[in-house]
């Protein structure tokens, strides 16, 4: 667990603020991959300091939008937005914690890991031309285990969703086809399939739709106790999703503060990395209307790294290493300031 460095280390700027004011209850909005671990984090945040979070799990895309509005504190997205976006919104992003998308089964008599795929594979299952479980490029993958003759029910995010993103990300960089034909985005023109809202949509329709296929976070694998595929990765290997492999993909990371720490996780190289690996992020405004309701929201996240490791680990999230922590700290008092152009995050 990271030393209490984040708090002791933080200083607001509220003597440059012409009125003071006290800050409300932090609000946030956006991405259902970090759901679990933020409302984790909410609640243990609450009972050590009494300020609430009040974060809405509306899906990446209407994060972006409500942060661009100012009707949050902070939006969060799966998807990173490109130094050029935020530059023209005005927003600088930092990551909070790396986890993994997962491809999820509701087989009868198949148990979690049982079932290997290929990237190609998955592409081709849903872009809907493996329409059964014992379609011969399945079965050949799978010796030894007796499919059913059941038509594969697609399930994917009726919303713009980082997940979508980082899933459809992982399938353009596996499959040709899928590149051309459908490409990557938040939001993308499924070829077939039914749609569920948000992460929490998702496994519900999976959960109850016999012979279906979707994707989750994984948080969301360990807490609706889903079955899971194992995936056949960048240099060939099979892997389940777990703590190790979403840490093996992440050692590959080369975070940036000077790009607003952009990148993209999927298909890393790495016997052990799994394939469908993403960091989360928070948006800020780099001009802050309310210097001190600002310095709350960082006051928060600071916490988070300094204090959430053992829980964001419990859900099979991958903390913040030191070093990035520290660059992350770094690009708050260099990018996000008061209207006036005074820091309001100051480490020592």
């Amino acid at each position: 667990m990271k030393p209490h460095c984040g708090l002791a280390l933080f200083t607001i700027a509220i003597l440059l603020v012409t009125r003071v004011t006290f800050a409300a209850d932090i609000t946030g909005a956006g991405a259902t991959f970090p759901y679990p671990i933020y409302a984790k984090w909410a609640n243990a945040y609450k009972k050590a300091t009494g300020t609430r979070l009040n974060y809405q799990s509306i899906g990446s895309g209407g994060g972006i939008k409500q942060v661009k509005a100012r009707t949050v504190d902070f939006g969060a997205s799966d998807k990173p937005l490109s130094p050029e976006e935020l530059q023209k919104s005005g927003l600088t992003q930092f990551p909070t914690v790396i986890g993994g998308v997962v491809p999820v089964i509701n087989l009868d008599g198949i148990k979690a890991g049982q079932i290997r795929l290929t990237g190609t594979v998955l592409a081709d299952i849903f872009l809907g031309k493996i329409k059964r479980w014992n379609d011969p490029a399945i079965v050949s993958l799978n010796n030894g285990f007796e499919l059913p003759a059941s038509n594969i029910t697609v399930v994917h995010r009726a919303d713009g969703s980082g997940t979508t993103f980082l899933f459809t990300d992982y399938l353009s960089k596996v499959s040709p086809e899928w590149k051309q034909r459908i490409g990557s985005d938040a939001s993308v023109a499924w070829p077939i399939g039914t749609g569920g809202k948000g992460n929490e949509g998702v496994a519900n329709f999976v959960k109850q739709i016999k012979n279906s296929i979707g994707y989750v976070e994984a948080a969301y694998v360990k807490q609706s106790k889903m079955n899971y595929i194992q995936l056949q990765n960048h240099d060939g290997a099979y892997v389940i999703p777990a703590e190790e492999s979403f840490s093996a993909a992440a050692t590959n990371t080369q975070w940036d503060k000077s790009t607003d720490f952009y990148e993209i996780l999927t298909n890393k190289p790495g016997q052990n990395s799994w394939p469908i690996t993403g960091a989360t992020f928070v948006l800020m405004h780099k001009s802050q209307m309310n210097p001190a309701q600002a310095a709350e929201v960082l006051k928060f996240f600071a916490w988070a790294y300094a204090q959430g490791d053992e829980m964001a680990l419990e859900l099979d999230y991958i903390p913040m290493p030191d070093d990035i922590v520290k660059l992350i700290e770094d690009s708050w008092q260099a990018n996000i300031q008061s209207k006036d152009g005074h820091a309001i995050y100051t480490a020592r």
